[in-house]
């Protein structure tokens, strides 16, 4: 069993906690769950930030998130990212693989524990999924080999297949709903020799009729891309310093 005195976050909407609401409009998400994790499994302080904002490309993360990241000097740190390149029209597979390896060896360099954290495979729900699923696919696998030789813990829940069943997954389709983070947490967890923290309760949302669905987020997911916005502009990360984490 690993233990950490403190944990960073970076990456996009999934490391953020979005599909995981409160009712105080705050987000929660998978990387608070570790968090809680572990607090619950140490006997000191937990400090913990998060810097992960949605709708981020790889580049931005790792020019704007990993060096504040380290300079947080944390025993921990998770890094996410390239999802949202892998549904641009035009990427480079290679490419973003490489600049994955790169954070990372960055990131090692510092003496942090680093884990990758790849995202859950929505593909079966989304409009054009086969399409993303197989870039996806690709990402995963050039991933897995340039981490050959990285010291790297690499969480692979793209290929967790309890994960892409709708029962996890938003109204959107795109994003992780309270039970899909916290599955993502224990597969987290589980990789660092620690228990997973309890399962949230979930209220049931009926799924939205298609042109419900289509009004309300492809529609302007489209519009966002035409016009080159994104979901995260002039938003700051939920947790730009390391604070004290509550044991659950």
């Amino acid at each position: 069993m690993e233990t950490f005195g403190s944990y960073v976050a970076i990456g996009d909407s999934f490391t953020e906690g979005v599909g995981d609401e409160l009712p105080d409009g705050r987000v929660r998400g998978w990387a608070d769950f570790v968090a809680a994790g572990l607090a619950a499994s140490s006997d000191d302080t937990v400090l913990y930030a998060n810097l992960a904002i949605r709708g981020r490309l790889l580049g931005p993360i790792v020019g704007t998130q990993l060096e504040p990241a380290l300079a947080l000097g944390p025993e921990l740190l998770s890094i996410n990212g390239g999802g949202n390149d892998v549904m641009r029209p035009k990427v480079s597979i290679e490419g973003v693989a490489d600049r994955i390896a790169a954070a990372v060896d960055r990131a090692t360099s510092t003496g942090t524990r680093v884990l990758f954290v790849s995202g859950g495979n929505p593909t079966r729900h989304l409009p054009l999924g086969a399409a993303i699923e197989k870039r996806g696919n690709q990402l995963a696998d050039a991933v897995e080999k340039r981490f050959e030789t990285l010291d790297v813990t690499h969480v692979n829940n793209w290929v967790d297949t309890e994960l892409s069943d709708s029962r996890y997954w938003s109204r959107d389709k795109l994003h992780l709903n309270p039970l899909g983070h916290a599955r993502v947490a224990a597969n987290v967890l589980a990789a660092l020799g620690l228990p997973a923290v309890d399962d949230p309760e979930i209220p049931h949302i009926p799924r939205q009729p298609t042109a419900a669905y289509y009004r309300e987020y492809v529609l302007p997911w489209i519009g966002r891309r035409l016009t080159g916005r994104s979901s995260g502009d002039n938003r700051e990360p939920k947790i730009p310093t390391l604070q004290p984490v509550e044991r659950p």
